[in-house]
């Protein structure tokens, strides 16, 4: 008989659905404000080998260089996204939350087990759980990688007010250098959670919209060999 189970408190939905868009706006004002000085490039003897966004890339997408649009829709979001990830940690620390997301003795055993069921290389039952291993690895990171990009962002846009930061960054240009990354950090998570969300179905789906899961029977889970 089919069971179920709460998995996702309201706050904790609420701040998962206002990160998401607010940090794809973050991304792409971003990109505007990159694109208007793309200095980041691989070269090797004065060969280019690789840069992020060649002329050709310009060309075929007809990019606008719109640096101030960028930069206004870029310190807007951020404010938005820092108070929404400080309600995000102060609530998650009050309300207990905290046990299931941080990271554990089992955690990189699970996350593991999980990248190879993944990869199909290996198969088991996988427990009931409300984050495995590797969730809680990841959402820690990303939580982690937040407060660098406010660090690093404070470091650039005011990089005389909040000179220690800038220091503490290894100057203006590491600065500039570690927020691009960072960039990259939350573009492959993106795509990543995206992909795993797509494999694991609607019902774990749905949890973060509803709040609850539908647990199977436990012969229904060892035919379905689903998440």
């Amino acid at each position: 008989m089919k069971t179920i189970v709460k998995k996702h408190p309201l706050a904790i939905r609420w701040f998962h659905w206002i990160n998401f868009p607010v940090l794809a706006c973050m991304i792409w004002s971003g990109l505007l404000i990159y694109w208007a000085n793309d200095v980041y490039k691989i070269t090797v003897g004065g060969k280019l080998l690789f840069k992020f966004f060649p002329e050709s890339f310009y060309k075929a997408l007809n990019v606008p260089f719109r640096l101030a649009e960028g930069m206004s829709w870029h310190f807007a979001m951020m404010w938005i996204f820092a108070v929404n990830g400080l309600l995000y940690v102060l609530y998650t620390f009050l309300s207990g939350q905290w046990r299931y997301l941080l990271p554990n003795r089992r955690s990189m055993k699970e996350a593991w087990q999980v990248l190879l069921h993944d990869l199909r290389i290996r198969r088991f039952e996988q427990p009931f759980l409300k984050y495995n291993g590797a969730q809680r690895i990841a959402y820690t990171t990303i939580l982690v990688m937040g407060v660098g990009s406010l660090i690093t962002g404070l470091a650039i846009y005011k990089p005389v007010q909040f000179g220690f930061l800038t220091w503490l960054c290894g100057g203006y240009e590491w600065a500039r250098l570690e927020h691009f990354a960072l960039t990259i950090g939350y573009v492959l998570f993106f795509l990543v959670h995206i992909v795993q969300v797509a494999k694991a179905g609607w019902n774990n789906f749905q949890s973060i919209i509803t709040g609850f899961e539908v647990k199977k029977p436990a012969a229904d889970t060892k035919t379905t060999d689903k998440h």
